[in-house]
């Protein structure tokens, strides 16, 4: 069992779960190891959470400051369901754990508390585990239509179009994935990522290789990602359809050799 370092005043923590890769915890702790097993207590996850990353604080409870960081950047990454006809905003996000630790990292570098930051190594049960996790997950049929319903009406609409447009390119498959719908003749050419009130559109193209003159595109090569490529970029209006499709063209034309 791993030991938390009791002389500090509590920990920011980065927990993952292989019942749900796809989610990061971040919350606070006073003491971590008392936190997993309240966590891992329960019988209704298959598998045990794990400590990603742990940062120390001298305070309690700057998590929520953190969290509130995050909903800013991208309000789309919280898990928020309602239960009961209640509310309930979560502590889990829908980002890789490279990308949560970046951001305590980030902060950690800003207030010169390098030291206090730590990211640890999983075990080799927790090893085990996450690859009958992942063998699982392959196993597993995903439907365009549920992906389709994280999307607003728009956003549907918008997809559509996209899609429609993308069918014309020539020979090609959809597969649905757990995160997002994948288009592929060779290889995959977009990873498509439906999100409440925006697509976000994954390019596979190396970095240096998209022609972009209207630089829409976020370089992810150094990001942790879902989807396949370099690029990504969001789309919200029907108006970004058309440039976009030159984008994915380009990927497109690149897979098919």
């Amino acid at each position: 069992m791993r030991k938390n370092n009791s002389q500090s005043k509590g920990v920011i923590y980065i927990l993952t779960n292989p019942s749900f890769p796809e989610y990061v915890k971040i919350g606070y702790a006073d003491d971590l190891q008392k936190r997993l097993k309240e966590l891992n207590r329960s019988e209704c996850i298959p598998f045990a959470f794990r400590v990603y990353a742990e940062y120390e604080v001298a305070e309690r409870l700057q998590d929520k400051a953190l969290h509130s960081m995050i909903d800013s950047i991208n309000p789309n990454l919280r898990a928020i369901d309602t239960f009961d006809g209640k509310k309930r905003t979560k502590e889990f996000f829908a980002m890789t754990v490279d990308d949560a630790y970046n951001i305590l990292e980030a902060i950690a570098k800003i207030s010169g508390t390098t030291d206090k930051l730590r990211k640890l190594s999983p075990t080799g049960e927790e090893i085990k585990e996450e690859k009958i996790a992942a063998e699982i997950e392959n196993s597993t049929i995903y439907s365009e239509k549920d992906l389709l319903s994280n999307g607003d009406d728009d956003i549907i609409s918008i997809y559509n179009q996209l899609k429609t447009k993308i069918l014309s390119l020539g020979a090609l498959t959809i597969q649905a994935k757990k995160l997002y719908v994948a288009f592929k003749n060779k290889r995959n050419f977009a990873d498509i990522q439906i999100q409440k009130h925006n697509l976000k559109i994954f390019i596979n193209m190396p970095k240096g290789s998209l022609k972009d003159p209207e630089c829409v595109t976020m370089d992810v090569s150094n990001r942790g990602h879902w989807g396949n490529g370099d690029y990504c970029v969001r789309i919200s209006d029907e108006s970004q359809i058309e440039y976009t499709m030159e984008l994915i063209r380009q990927s497109y034309l690149k897979n098919s050799k």
